[in-house]
Parts: C-alpha cells; structure tokens; sequence
C-alpha cells in the first residue's frame, strides 16, 4: 500500500480521505452498527484531541464529513458547502497596522487614505473600521509594510467575490456567484468548506452491474491524473481501476482529440469563441459577462464527449468519470450532456476507494492505455487547448486562429473584458478556472509545478501525434463512414 502520509498536501485531505475510506469500506463489508457514532471515534480516538478544542468536537466535525461524503444537502444545488460547526478559528482583520509600525513622521498611510480612516495616535497608524473601505492604498504607501490588508483564506481565494462572512462569523457561500471551482475547498486551513461525495451513488452503479453482468461500467479518467499517485505507473492505477469493478478504462483526451475538432470546425464558422471544457469558466461567464456567452463553443467537454462516444457504441453501459475538478460534480447533471456521465469521482476520492478495497496499485501489473493524442492529453494544463487548436486548425486549413490561454479567473476576467470592450487582438479564448490548468485543480491529491511536466511527458508518449483517428473513431460512432478530413500535406 502507498503511505498515505505522503500522499496528499495537507492533514485536510488526509482528514477527508480517511471518512470516505471509512465509508466505503462499511458500504462493502458492513464494520460498523452506526457509522455516525463508529467512525468519529475511530478516526479520532481520543481522549484528547488533536485537531481542534476538544473530543467532542474533532467527533462532531467528523459526523459533518460523513453527510457530506453520503452526499450532503440535498436542497442546496452547490456541490460546495460550508461545516458551519468548523468554521470558527479564522480572524477577519481587515487593514490591520501591525507591531512593524514605526511611527515615521512622513505618514504616507494617512496621507493617501480616501475616507481619513487612519489617525495617528501616539506616534502610530490606528485604523478607523468605521471608516475603512479596504481599498488598501494604505498597505502600498507604508514603506515599513507595517499595514496589511487581512483576509480569511476562504475569502482570498473565491476570486469571483462569492464567499462573506455572515454575522455568526461563520463562511457563506453565495449560489448565485458561485461558480464551484472549489479553490475554497482547497484553500480553507481548517477544512470547514469541502465538496459532496457522489461515492454512494457510484459504489450503486458498480454494485448493480453484477460483474459486468447487467451492464459495463466505464471510467473516463481525467489526463492530469498522470501528476498524481506518484507511487505508481499510470498503467499500473489503470488496473487498479478495473479491478473496482469498471469493465474498461477510456482516456477523457480522446473526446478532448474530437472537442478540438469540433471547435476549428466552429471557430472557422463564428471568427471568435471560447472554449467549454471547464464549467465553472463557462459558469464564470454566464454570471459576469453574459452579453459575451455568445461565444462560448457549443462542443460539450471532452469527459462528455467521450462518454457520448461510449453510450454510441454501448448503450447500455454506465459511465463514471474520475478527474480533479469539483465542478464537474454539477456540470454532469446538465441538460446538455444527455445524461452521457452517470456519476463523478475525484482523484481524492478513487484513492480512498482503492485503499478501502486493499487494492495495492504499487504491486499490480500494468494495462496499456492509448486512448488519445498528444493533443488530447495536454488539455490538462492551462495552454494545451491553445497549443492544441493552433496546430489543428492549421493541420486542417483552417486559418487565422490567435489564441489566448487564460490561467485562471483573474486572467480570464481581465481578457474578457478587452473582448467586451472590443479590445482584444485574440479571437480564441482557452479559460481554465484554476491555476496552472486542471493539473491544479482543487480536488487533486497534491498540487505543484511539477504537474505540469509529468503532462507534457504524457502527451508526449501518445502513439497518436495529431486527432485524425480520433475523429474518424467518432464519425464511426454516429454510423458515419466518411473518413475525417486530411490533414494538409
């Protein structure tokens, strides 16, 4: 088995990791009579506590976890709640004049200060709260850097302004600017936001196959799984993933290969799009810029189209994708996909799975998976739908494609607004909500720069160097014998 104590970022993942394994052992070997009472005191013991105040606690948190992991609230859309009994540790300062505070006689704070909310009170900066607006001019003029401007983590990390602080000083989450990104779910220190866990519904699906008896299960993995399970070849969670009980496993960079080419086909037709691949950037502009969703691409995401590929040549057959990304837990259920994706497993999640069913991924043989492109598998960093679209397009003929990839919301909002302004020298707009790409996203069991490498090495070991078979893979699945068009020579 890996050592779990190395396999995620923070206690917080392994806290998470430790309930879902609990719960799905139970679900397959009945160990526990009252999971709510059972797992809190197994997965803290006690008698004394150490995570939080006090036993009772750490247990009640626990008990929190268990109905998120069993699917949460069912009258709440999000698939991103607040524990609200976790959610007390975090201080909200606003602009705060530290002990560094010299008490210079310049006093630039004061001078540049709006709204004359800064005194100076026996030689020091004193904030007025009644007066502070937060617009931070005062953090930048300090030349001691003694004024911070200070900010629940939750808070810093909701780039679309979906998240305050309610009166209870507690995190809520606004649905209507929400766009489930989940950066929250990773950035909050005390894991009081965390993602439902669609697991039950997943572990039914498998269950309910009998064996492949009833009907195949497939997985659809995510590319940027290759930069996570670092104790394992790709091949070798490939079969891990099968021995849970899915009938075949299909690389999501195969409907990433057809998504490429549906968008040159509808970019040589509109002049200007954006990319659909991640939902909470279509999410992100439905709700901020709606006069420019007109140029969102109307291609269903590569998970998606896989899926639709499968169900073409399965009809009977289920299909589970396993990426990285908390939005995908709402994007399946979406009118659009046509009921293609069946349920939503995240990386963090299919850990938990494997070690819950003793499956050591570490010793098992090792099966070939060649689903895809080179293309297709750089999608998971932020670029590789830029990169990927540049050199399609132009295999096909396709000309005058300039594209921008835009790392993240910040980046995304500040292209978005040069092409609502008609500003922008770029006429295809790859976003992805999280830095870095879906290599980074907030569900993965670890984050860093070295994701993006293992990538490239994936795309790079791709039998397939351009999307051809692909394409003509899915002109066959819709009984279409036409092979797809060549690329030039």
């Amino acid at each position: 088995m890996a050592d779990n104590k190395r396999l995620f970022d923070t206690a917080v993942q392994k806290l998470k990791y430790d309930v879902l394994k609990a719960i799905i052992r139970n679900e397959y070997e009945h160990c526990y009579d009252n999971i709510y009472m059972d797992i809190p005191k197994e997965i803290s013991p006690g008698p004394k506590a150490t995570m939080r105040c006090c036993i009772f606690k750490e247990r009640a948190i626990v008990q929190e976890r268990i109905k998120l992991a069993l699917g949460g609230d069912k009258s709440n859309p999000n698939i991103v709640e607040v524990i609200d009994i976790a959610c007390d540790e975090c201080p909200i300062g606003g602009i705060f004049v530290t002990p560094a505070c010299r008490g210079c006689i310049v006093h630039r704070c004061k001078e540049v200060c709006p709204r004359d909310a800064i005194q100076i009170i026996d030689h020091k900066a004193v904030v007025d709260k009644s007066k502070c607006i937060e617009c931070g001019k005062c953090t930048q003029a300090c030349p001691y850097g003694a004024i911070i401007h200070q900010k629940r983590p939750c808070v810093s990390s909701c780039k679309v302004k979906a998240i305050t602080v309610g009166e209870d000083k507690k995190a809520v989450i606004d649905n209507k600017k929400c766009i489930s990104c989940g950066a929250c779910v990773y950035q909050c220190p005390f894991g009081a936001i965390v993602d439902k866990s669609l697991i039950m519904e997943s572990i039914d699906i498998l269950k309910k196959s009998d064996g492949g008896k009833n009907y195949h299960v497939y997985a659809v993995i995510a590319p940027s799984i290759v930069s996570q399970f670092k104790y394992a070849k790709i091949e070798q969670v490939v079969t891990g993933i099968r021995k849970l009980g899915f009938h075949q496993v299909v690389e999501a960079a195969l409907g990433a290969d057809i998504t490429l080419y549906h968008e040159a086909e509808e970019w040589k037709e509109k002049g200007t799009l954006t990319t659909s691949c991640c939902p909470s950037f279509v999410m992100f502009v439905e709700k901020n810029f709606p006069e420019l969703a007109k140029y969102v691409s109307h291609s269903v995401s590569p998970m998606v189209e896989a899926a639709m590929l499968i169900k073409r040549t399965d009809p009977k057959g289920k299909v589970i994708f396993i990426g990285p990304c908390a939005s995908k837990k709402l994007e399946y259920k979406l009118p659009k996909t046509e009921g293609a994706i069946d349920s939503v497993l995240s990386f963090e999640e299919l850990q938990a799975f494997l070690d819950a069913r003793d499956i050591d991924v570490g010793s098992l043989e090792e099966t070939s998976l060649d689903n895809a492109s080179f293309y297709g598998r750089i999608f998971a960093k932020s670029g590789g739908i830029a990169q990927g679209i540049a050199d399609v397009a132009a295999e096909y003929g396709v000309e005058g494609v300039k594209p921008i990839a835009m790392n993240g919301i910040d980046e995304c909002r500040a292209a978005l607004m040069k092409l609502k302004m008609n500003r922008a020298t770029e006429n295809f707009f790859e976003g992805m909500a999280c830095d870095g790409g879906c290599l980074n996203g907030p569900l993965c069991l670890t984050h860093g720069p070295k994701n993006a490498v293992d990538v490239d090495k994936y795309g790079a070991s791709a039998k397939e160097k351009t999307i051809d078979n692909s394409v003509k893979l899915y002109k066959l699945s819709l009984g279409n014998q036409d092979e797809a068009p060549q690329a030039k020579e």
